[in-house]
């Protein structure tokens, strides 16, 4: 068997799947909060921009396999100005996306057997991309919090350890890492000669103010350090596949030998989007943060009518509210239901979590990115009224 084969199938393709032969009611139609990408296109003058980059015969043509310098330049510039850091191009790879990325990264700093550390629940895709390179990937438990520990992820470290993969703010669970949190395991990672990936996605989403963390600023950050970041979610930009990868040079000299081989590099068309929305699009994505964050607050304001029938939030931010649900039945039965009695498509704990993990069963997680404040009133009427028999250890962990 291949490793492929030994891989999951993508989850939110399967959960696609139970929308076959479901027709929802007008007066009930389909909530889908399965996915994290924005539906709606790019706004009106990124993609007048785009429209004039394809007049340019160069944008039909390979670029750089790293990327377009101008790209590499302008993002280093911005991530020196948000973490008082000392990026500069030859620090920052572009790539088909941050799940390339992170394969990319496994790529260069990974071999047969090795062990990469992944807090549960866990990013399928990460574990996927481990699976399918040949990596060990090793559960790393998380407090009530989702939040890993120093203490936890060093009982874990073995010779064949090579790095943690972490998440922030969290897919699936949301929560915003403290930058003290972060710092323990930087420091770890640094102690034992272990890489500390660090996945940004949604870092233009942070509910905080300021840098996240001070980890790019430290001067021995290269060499331990790798953050991983996305376009799409800023820009909208999901179809045109653009992120990136800030590490030192030496790191990404192994990378271009990956992204040479997968893809060549990045679309071109993808990337002088990105540059024209980190030129001309601060303010208009600072409006995109406050209406996510607004989004946030619905959840939570909504979520003690849930709390009085069992339900908890574990946690919630940037674009996901990760749920206990106080249901008998596991979530990978109650998710299916959920599309052909509810209207509501979401994607069960079971699909973030190892298959021995029972915790799995009673978590659900809500994407929240293309649903306004109504359509998450409507999303937790729904919820409300669920009509199941309950679990006996509501709230057990």
């Amino acid at each position: 068997m291949t490793r492929t084969q030994e891989t999951f199938a993508p989850p939110v393709m399967e959960a696609r799947r139970w929308l076959e032969d479901v027709t929802c009611p007008p007066d009930r139609p389909l909530l889908n909060v399965s996915q994290a990408a924005p539906v709606e296109p790019p706004p009106e003058a990124l993609r007048a921009a785009m429209a004039e980059a394809l007049g340019d015969p160069a944008t039909h043509l390979y670029g750089p396999v790293l990327g377009l310098p101008a790209l590499r330049e302008t993002l280093a510039r911005h991530w020196a100005t948000a973490y008082g850091s000392d990026t500069r191009a030859e620090n920052v790879a572009i790539t088909a996306g941050c799940n390339m990325a992170f394969a990319a990264t496994l790529s260069a700093i990974t071999g047969e057997g090795d062990e990469v550390l992944l807090p549960t629940p866990w990013y399928f895709n990460h574990k996927m991309a481990c699976d399918m390179a040949g990596v060990r990937a090793v559960p790393l438990p998380t407090g009530p919090d989702l939040l890993p520990s120093r203490d936890a992820a060093e009982a874990l470290i073995t010779p064949q350890t090579r790095a943690f993969a972490l998440v922030s703010p969290n897919n699936p669970g949301g929560v915003e890492y403290p930058p003290e949190t972060l710092r323990a395991l930087f420091d770890l990672a640094r102690a034992r000669g272990l890489r500390l990936i660090l996945d940004e996605t949604y870092r233009d989403f942070d509910s905080r103010v300021g840098p996240a963390h001070d980890l790019a600023a430290d001067p021995e950050a290269s060499g331990t350090l790798i953050q991983l970041y996305s376009f799409s979610k800023a820009y909208r930009l999901t179809g045109h596949r653009t992120g990136a990868l800030i590490a030192e040079p030496g790191l990404l000299a192994e990378v271009e030998k990956f992204l040479d081989t997968v893809a060549i590099c990045a679309p071109q068309l993808g990337q002088r989007a990105a540059l024209w929305g980190l030129d001309n699009l601060g303010q208009w994505l600072a409006g995109e943060r406050d209406e996510i964050l607004a989004r946030r607050a619905a959840i939570e304001a909504e979520m003690p009518r849930l709390a009085a029938r069992g339900w908890r939030l574990m946690g919630v931010g940037a674009y996901f509210a990760y749920l206990e649900h106080p249901f008998a039945l596991s979530s990978a039965e109650l998710a299916p239901r959920l599309v052909r009695e509810a209207g509501i498509l979401l994607l069960p704990g079971t699909m973030f979590r190892p298959a021995d993990d029972s915790r799995g069963a009673r978590e659900m997680r809500v994407a929240f990115a293309n649903i306004d404040a109504r359509g998450i009133a409507t999303l937790f009427d729904r919820l409300e009224g669920l009509p199941l028999p309950l679990a006996t250890d509501a709230h057990a962990t």
